[in-house]
């Protein structure tokens, strides 16, 4: 009796067992720790706020009213401009039941 090698089972196989592998080693790496001097970011975070505050909020203003503008802008262009008529289309003529015509020459 002949032996078949299961070809797609063996690839099947070896890519289980190379995922499992990469998965071992991507949970066991540790990230590089680096020194942090922790007062000095708390100080960065006390003085950013103080400056940048007010001018974020004017800049949010302006852009919500120069958004509501170019609405109305369209709102009033579409006003103006008339209407277009669609032609109608008319409606579908539908066609005769085949299976009434293939009855009577049945008879027939």
């Amino acid at each position: 009796m002949a032996v078949t090698r299961l070809e797609r089972k063996g690839r099947r196989n070896k890519s289980r067992a190379k995922n499992r592998v990469n998965a071992i080693k991507r949970l066991n790496t540790v990230p590089t720790i680096k020194n942090v001097d922790v007062e000095e970011i708390k100080k960065s975070f006390e003085k950013a706020p103080a400056k940048k505050a007010t001018p974020k909020k004017e800049e949010a203003a302006e852009a919500k009213a120069e958004a509501t503008e170019k609405v109305e802008a369209k709102k009033e262009a579409k006003a103006e401009a008339p209407a277009e008529e669609k032609p109608k289309k008319a409606p579908a003529k539908k066609a005769p039941a085949k299976k009434a015509e293939s009855k009577k020459k049945s008879e027939e």
